[in-house]
């Protein structure tokens, strides 16, 4: 084997490697994603709504009371604070998925070009 072909080998398999790289490493896994959102919403959530019941007052947390529009059987109250966190977790899991699907579907658009 000549030095050349042997250069022209290492630098297709560096291609080769390049390309593995640049694809797990540009691509998000919007289960992962999804999954890690989820957690941060459903806590966030549980968390706001549980430092208002413990804060307490005459009126609690009437602009969180508002998520009750959206996510049916929610108040502000322990068990709302359950229930918020199972909606969080629901709608944030849902939304890691989209932005993983269309930041996948852009990064092939590019790859193509």
């Amino acid at each position: 084997m000549s030095a050349m072909s042997v250069r022209s080998s290492k630098l297709q398999k560096d291609d080769i490697d390049e390309k593995l790289l640049a694809e797990a490493v540009l691509r998000l896994n919007g289960n992962i994603l999804g999954i890690v959102l989820g957690i941060l919403l459903g806590f966030g959530i549980f968390a706001a709504t549980n430092f208002l019941v413990i804060k307490g007052g005459r009126e609690v947390g009437p602009h969180l009371a508002l998520l009750g529009q959206y996510f049916l059987g929610y108040k502000v109250t322990f068990v709302g604070s359950l229930i918020g966190m199972l909606y969080g977790f629901v709608t944030g899991y849902a939304a890691g998925r989209i932005i993983g699907f269309s930041y996948n579907a852009v990064v092939d658009l590019t790859d193509r070009s």
